[in-house]
């Protein structure tokens, strides 16, 4: 399926942290897509188990290029007239007979990239859109891992031809768009249709654009705007337009049952209050709204220099290259990724390349380090250690007064569950499911907080998990949890770095393309860096909690012992081990005191970042190109953390631990 363009919006649900997030102001074509529209009941979790998390957001960008010589046929066009659907864009030249790298914008690669025949590049040629038809002689898909492709097109032969097609846009006829099945639509077929509510018939929008979140399609809905000002008088049109609301809509047929190619609309029945989500009332005047803008980009600015200078401290300075080719949408994308990057943790992981590579293992720490006295045993049958009632009494108390905080971390290694139901977890099977710990919170079977809204929530996830965890949470009351004291945190993610050759050769930062650093998530122990993250540690310190409980989404919550035998004990730090097996590093579930938790916030020295060595192609520059790397055996590192070295941070006496026999 071809992906649409992506269109960047204040209102854009799957965004995370809206300051570290740039908001472009760029229009792009809209690319015709064909949209499924799936059938199932409306259920998020069971919306997502059926689409995969971790597909990328396939963005269409127009690079500035320089003219190739060796194809001919150069016809200036407009956009509007030109008759041609992007399918991919050339990113770089792969080797040295003039074959270059195209990054797909289509669902249809083996059609478009495989399959020779006439195509057309559309390049700016000083400063003026031109499209040249070219004759693609073969195509092969990427690497794998990869989703690029590699083609071959007649009459470039050399790395210096195929080096002034980069940037060029891919394109082919609209005639060429392939017959789509029932239920599939085109991107630029859904755009500009009328939104009706199937319930009223009221018209309350129009589809301003189409967007792949990784999860399923979202529509962006224009909400139509109130004529009517405050004193009575009508709005101008324009301004209606201007101050009209975006939302974003699920394009699910529980959502979306209705779609009437012939009327151009569609019809809609939104759970309650999707329409109002994410919608801002703004009424600042349109020159206010203006300067907030202009000073919103100023400090980003700002932000973006400051980040320059640490890099190059570190002497990564090739990683603004890609500043100098390609448009202002890369230019953003470049910008938001420099700024994003920890570079405190960075430094860190580069000094730690350095010592020992020793992965920190738990069960050799326990046999060394915790006494009998700071070790209790928990057996499969259900018989504890003496004083477990009270324990979790203990735990209840401190729960239901809002002493305890429960951090979710949760991986993309597969959907959120496709069980989780809140009206019927009671007795849904979740054995399957990775998000057990909500789950079980809001059973009856393993209820043991009697009101929610005492308790901090914090989920710690991927980018392309939280937009739609928050979407779940707002259209289901956020299950009875106080909405103030619920966050959706990124999780934790470091650069790939070169593995040097030379003693005295620099580690690297190793780009994905020019405008995307290569990046893999921290691991487990990174969760404290996310909660360091927007004074999370602060507020929680504010409203009185006293430990933080941090859990791997796939564990059952049971019982609550664990933060009981930690208050009990005066520790520091509460282990819940399972003796055996050998994943408790997937399985992780501890208790940490809020004061050991803002110690380590403040000195992520403390964090041990072990240094990987792994296989990982990337594209560098060399003589002012750049070129592909395929590496054929470990040329670099990645940084990995687990929750289990917080321990060195503290004195074994402060460890307590439940030992689960099963």
């Amino acid at each position: 399926m071809q992906t649409p363009n992506l269109i960047c919006s204040s209102n854009y649900v799957p965004s995370t942290h809206s300051s570290s997030t740039l908001f472009s102001n760029f229009q792009q074509f809209i690319v015709p897509k064909p949209h499924t529209h799936f059938k199932l009941g409306f259920n998020i979790f069971s919306w997502l188990a059926q689409s995969p998390l971790n597909s990328p957001q396939n963005g269409t960008c127009r690079l500035s290029s320089l003219h190739n010589s060796a194809t001919q046929d150069i016809a200036e066009t407009s956009q509007a007239e030109s008759g041609f659907i992007e399918v991919g864009y050339i990113s770089s030249v792969h080797g040295l007979q003039g074959e270059v790298r195209v990054n797909p914008s289509t669902g249809f690669p083996e059609l478009r990239f495989s399959t020779p025949g006439k195509r057309w590049l559309r390049q700016q040629i000083s400063g003026r859109e031109t499209i040249q038809e070219v004759t693609l002689l073969e195509g092969r898909g990427g690497h794998k891992g990869q989703k690029s492709w590699i083609l071959k097109l007649s009459e470039v032969d050399t790395v210096e031809q195929a080096q002034q097609l980069v940037g060029s846009t891919l394109l082919v006829t609209e005639e060429e768009k392939p017959d789509l099945e029932e239920g599939e639509f085109y991107t630029r077929d859904l755009v500009g249709m009328r939104v009706i509510l199937k319930e009223t018939g009221e018209n309350v929008g129009t589809v301003v654009n189409v967007f792949d979140s990784g999860a399923g399609d979202l529509l962006q809905v224009r909400l139509n705007a109130s004529p009517k000002l405050s004193d009575g008088a009508v709005k101008p049109e324009s301004e209606m337009r201007s101050s009209a609301p975006l939302v974003w809509v699920p394009f699910v047929e529980a959502i979306v049952p209705t779609v009437d190619m012939n009327k151009r609309e569609m019809l809609i029945t939104p759970p309650k209050g999707l329409l109002e989500l994410n919608v801002r009332s703004d009424d600042r005047s349109k020159k206010e709204r203006r300067q907030l803008d202009w000073k919103e980009r100023k400090k980003f600015q700002k932000r973006v220099v400051a980040a320059k200078k640490k890099l190059s401290d570190l002497e990564q300075q090739h990683v603004f290259h890609g500043f100098r080719r390609g448009g202002k949408s890369e230019g953003a994308l470049l910008a938001n990724q420099i700024v994003n990057v920890n570079h405190k943790l960075l430094r860190l992981a580069l000094q730690n390349i350095e010592t020992s590579s020793k992965r920190w293992d738990l069960r050799e720490y326990i046999e060394a380090n915790l006494t009998d006295q700071m070790r209790f045993t928990l057996e499969g049958s259900g018989e504890v250690f003496t004083g477990k009632e009270e324990k979790v009494k203990t735990s209840s108390k401190l729960l239901e007064n809002g002493k305890v905080a429960i951090v979710v971390v949760m991986d993309d290694t597969g959907s959120l569950g496709s069980e989780f139901d809140p009206e019927i977890v009671a007795t849904s099977s979740t054995e399957d499911s990775p998000c057990l710990v909500l789950q079980s919170l809001l059973s009856d079977d393993h209820k043991l907080i009697k009101d929610l809204k005492s308790v901090p929530l914090i989920f710690v996830s991927p980018a392309n998990v939280m937009g739609t965890l928050q979407n779940m949470f707002s259209e289901n009351d956020h299950f009875g949890f106080d909405d103030k004291k619920v966050w959706f945190l990124e999780e934790e993610k470091l650069p790939v770095v070169s593995k040097s050759v030379e003693e005295l050769e620099k580690h690297k930062i190793l780009m994905q393309t020019p405008w995307e650093i290569l990046q893999v998530p921290v691991g487990s122990g990174g969760v404290f860096s996310s909660l360091s993250s927007d004074n999370i540690v602060e507020n929680l310190s504010d409203m009185g909690v006293e430990f933080i409980e941090v859990c791997a989404a796939n564990q059952i919550y049971i019982e609550g012992q664990l933060v009981g035998l930690v208050h009990s004990r005066g520790a520091h730090i509460g282990i819940r081990y399972f003796k055996n097996t050998d994943n408790n590093e997937d399985n992780f579930h501890m208790i940490f005191s809020m004061d050991f938790v803002k110690k380590l916030t403040k000195d992520l020295d403390k964090l041990h970042l072990q240094a990987i060595e792994k296989p990982n192609p990337h594209i560098c520059m060399v003589d002012k190109e750049w070129i592909d790397i395929t590496p054929s055996s470990n040329n670099s590192y990645e940084f990995h953390s687990s929750i289990y070295s917080t321990l060195k941070a503290s004195v074994a006496s402060k460890v307590c631990l439940i030992e689960v026999q099963e």
